[in-house]
């Protein structure tokens, strides 16, 4: 083949990385490890001895530092993919993180509580925060591993509506199944 061949064979849209299932027991660590994160989290604001509104901030940093590490996992794997992220949406999802941590930080060194109590709440929203980015990448792993395995099974084109070529195209109109 020469120089003019491969230049007329040239794909249209990015490939994206082969991806591998994660096993079962990836899956299920991924999910203990959040649950436990959480409930340890939750469970000692429930039985802490501080004011409602402390009580308020630690849980409204749990779930905006989920949110945040949910989106930044989910920001750089749509870019890696090829998929257009904006600057902006990633940059406020680390910022997202980075607050939540700071703000955490903050809280904790101010609280008063003993510092096991605090290394606790440190331990318990690190675990949460990090297992929530392996469940993201277990979900979004299988759901590309359910989306390759329905397109191998009944041909590329029954998965593809008509005039649609693939997610690179156009990621709003892509159905997974359909």
């Amino acid at each position: 083949m020469n120089t003019a061949d491969l230049n007329a064979v040239a794909p249209s849209a990015p490939a994206a990385p082969a991806v591998a299932a994660p096993t079962t027991a990836f899956v299920g660590a991924s999910w203990v490890a959040l649950l436990l994160g959480m409930t340890g989290f939750l469970t000692g604001l429930f039985n802490a001895s501080m004011d409602l509104s402390e009580k308020g901030f630690y849980l409204t940093l749990l779930l905006f530092g989920l949110f945040g590490a949910v989106s930044v996992q989910k920001s750089v794997r749509d870019r890696a993919e090829g998929i257009e992220v904006s600057a902006l949406y990633l940059g406020l999802s680390w910022a997202a993180v980075g607050v939540s941590l700071s703000l955490l930080s903050i809280g904790l060194w101010n609280a008063e509580l003993a510092r096991s109590e605090k290394g606790f709440y440190a331990m318990a929203f690190g675990l949460a925060m990090y297992a929530a980015v392996a469940v993201q990448k277990n979900v979004r792993d299988l759901a590309v591993g359910n989306r390759t395995a329905a397109r191998s099974s009944s041909g590329a084109s029954a998965s593809i509506g008509a005039g649609e070529t693939g997610p690179a195209d156009n990621p709003l109109r892509w159905r997974l199944g359909s």
